[in-house]
């Protein structure tokens, strides 16, 4: 069944319907849903538009708003005010501005994450970049330049896709930012991150992240947008954020497409 979903996502991809005339483009559709119906994102149930999620799946979802700490973005139950942090960022303010995410990262949203990022559901970018770009907000509308966290180019080589820099172009795409593609490099692959503690990610992750100096011009005196798949304990979007603000950056706001409930930052 997932087989089916991707295979449409890549087939409007290739063809672009959108770029068809009128008349063309609903008959192409109209052939493409008889082969390949529109299925939900998370089960696959039968839907009415590509790139969505079922009623079901989407009552299971949850999508932080405001109130919401202003520096790391996690959820308020109560208004505090413009401005409020979390007591995670009152103790420590991240390196980062702002960070933003489009989901809550729980039993829910797993299945579509790790689908995204392990699985080869690549057509899920552009849905998934409309809800990034929807939970951004500002972030979004002040930025100067997308930029993508890098995998190793031996994950790459494995997986055969860095999802970030597939949101980041699904992103640019959406609001004509441009994409800085290969501003950091991962040069030193590091083990998988999942159950270190907050302070051994950031070890682990201390030197990974080089700036890529024909990138220069492009970053520096600008508004980073750093684009990542989950933000957990926001090790790996800090290191990041040190490399470009001592690049020139004049600031880095981090953008997700899901974020766990209570990092450590």
């Amino acid at each position: 069944m997932r087989l089916r979903i991707a295979w449409r996502g890549r087939l409007q991809m290739s063809f672009n319907p959108a770029r068809l005339g009128t008349p063309v483009r609903r008959m192409a559709e109209t052939v493409l849903d008889a082969l390949l119906p529109r299925q939900c994102l998370g089960c696959g149930a039968l839907v009415k538009a590509p790139g969505v999620l079922c009623s079901s799946c989407w009552d299971g979802m949850v999508f932080p708003s405001p109130p919401c700490c202003d520096a790391c973005g996690l959820p308020f139950e109560f208004d505090l005010g413009e401005g409020a942090l979390c007591l995670a960022c009152v103790r420590k303010r991240p390196v980062f501005t702002r960070a933003r995410s489009a989901m809550i990262y729980d039993d829910s949203s797993r299945g579509l994450v790790l689908a995204f990022k392990h699985g080869d559901r690549t057509d899920a970018a552009p849905a998934y970049a409309g809800w990034m770009v929807r939970a951004g907000g500002k972030l979004t509308t002040e930025a100067d330049v997308l930029v993508p966290v890098p995998l190793h180019w031996t994950r790459v080589f494995s997986r055969r896709y860095n999802q970030s820099a597939l949101l980041a172009h699904a992103i640019g795409k959406l609001t004509s930012l441009p994409v800085a593609v290969d501003t950091l490099i991962r040069h030193r692959r590091t083990p998988s991150l999942g159950r270190l503690s907050p302070s051994a990610r950031r070890r682990t992750l201390s030197g990974a992240f080089r700036f890529h100096p024909p990138r220069e011009k492009e970053i520096s005196g600008r508004r980073v947008l750093l684009v990542d798949d989950v933000l957990t304990t926001g090790a790996t979007a800090s290191a990041c954020t040190r490399v470009l603000l001592k690049a020139g950056a004049a600031q880095v706001d981090v953008l997700t497409l899901a974020r766990v409930q209570r990092p450590t930052l």
